[in-house]
């Protein structure tokens, strides 16, 4: 009864995200007790109350791209195309080229490198952030920026980064 519904929710899953998903299911088949608790992980990575769609979305697709070749990077693209960003913010964030955005998700997208890549000093991009979205806002960003990346890490732990390729992220 589990593994029906197992699959379905992946399927459904598949058609949000526009990208397989065959390491849940390899997941779930070698260790249900894991895949449970990864199910956890997966929900706390779209968590978002406080923080505004294109900020949320930024920071995923700057964090999500040091750790992915692209189909993670893919799935964000997607999530964020679902929830309404701007497809020109999408193309400046995947580009890197953080001076088209505007000055907040500068910002947003300059602290995501920062954080993810553990370089250089997060904290005056925390202040500013701070005074726009707040104590829990910066929260979120935290959040998104520490879970987006598990997804990457998970399939290559798995195996599954060998079906993972170098491709053309579109928007």
């Amino acid at each position: 009864m589990f593994g029906f519904l197992v699959r379905w929710g992946i399927r459904s899953a598949e058609k949000k995200t526009g990208e397989p998903l065959d390491y849940l299911r390899e997941l779930y088949a070698g260790a249900p007790g894991a895949f449970w608790q990864f199910t956890k992980v997966a929900k706390a990575a779209g968590y978002r109350n406080k923080l505004p769609a294109p900020a949320f979305h930024v920071a995923r697709i700057v964090a999500v791209r040091i750790q992915d070749c692209g189909p993670c990077v893919q799935t964000c693209v997607n999530l964020a195309k679902a929830d309404g960003v701007d497809p020109a913010v999408l193309r400046a964030a995947l580009a890197r080229d953080f001076a088209a955005l505007p000055e907040t998700l500068r910002d947003v997208a300059q602290f995501a490198d920062a954080v993810a890549t553990n370089t250089g000093d997060p904290d005056p991009l925390r202040d500013r952030l701070t005074a726009v979205f707040g104590k829990e806002g910066v929260a979120e960003l935290a959040l998104a920026l520490a879970l987006c990346q598990t997804f990457p890490i998970l399939k290559r732990g798995l195996g599954h980064a060998k079906s993972c390729s170098v491709m053309q992220v579109e928007v």
